[in-house]
């Protein structure tokens, strides 16, 4: 037992990196929010534009959704920092590694969105219509609400699962919470960074997942 404490839990590796391991977790924390703010809303917006059913705009969402839905994240980041730069444009690692990671998450949202809005039956449409409110008021006012809380379960499980994805960021050097606890174990031989990662993650992801069941909770569709 001492053995297993001494290896994976030593206090004294754990005070002496620890400046270093916070700032990991900060960069963590920032991007994991940046992807979902950035992603989920654009998703959002992508969606409300097919709806208008501009057919070569249509084309041009679906051909972003799938492209995106089906290239790997780390392919994704790397592309955005690797070769960007030959287009001139150039991206900083974190900012390459959240963009990518947030048109991975619009993509998804996007399609579960849609799924959502196909799932409000026409007849609320038709009742919007019929008031005298207009398409994007019908849109705004009787369908969304709707949508969002049918999209909650689904969006809410795929918005934890791409966020973790910023331990991908390593691939370009960002110095998130998995690369600077993997360099740390690499320098000292010992697991114990590693030990603060795990658990700094679990920090940050439980009450994510808590709160998303609260959301699915408080604000799933009822059911007929």
């Amino acid at each position: 037992m001492d053995q297993i404490v001494r290896y994976f839990f030593d206090f004294s590796l754990m005070s002496a990196f620890w400046p270093d391991i916070l700032r990991g977790f900060l960069i963590t924390v920032q991007m994991s929010i940046l992807t979902v703010v950035i992603g989920i809303p654009l998703g959002l917006g992508l969606a409300i534009l097919r709806l208008y059913g501009i057919r070569p705009l249509n084309w041009l969402i679906i051909f972003y959704i799938d492209f995106f839905r089906s290239i790997p994240q780390l392919v994704l980041i790397v592309l955005a920092y690797f070769a960007l730069p030959y287009f001139g444009l150039v991206l900083e690692p974190i900012t390459a590694t959240v963009v990518a990671l947030a048109i991975v998450l619009s993509a998804f949202a996007e399609e579960i969105f849609w799924a959502g809005i196909n799932a409000v039956p026409k007849g609320q449409w038709e009742a919007g219509r019929s008031t005298g409110l207009s398409f994007t008021k019908t849109l705004a006012y009787i369908i969304l609400p709707q949508v969002v809380r049918i999209s909650i379960p689904p969006l809410t499980n795929r918005a934890i699962g791409i966020s973790k994805g910023t331990t991908l960021g390593s691939v370009v050097a960002v110095p998130e919470l998995l690369n600077v606890t993997s360099s740390i174990q690499s320098n000292v031989a010992n697991p114990t960074a590693l030990t603060v990662g795990a658990l700094l993650f679990l920090l940050l992801f439980l009450p994510f997942v808590r709160f998303t069941r609260w959301l699915e909770r408080a604000y799933a569709h009822p059911r007929s």
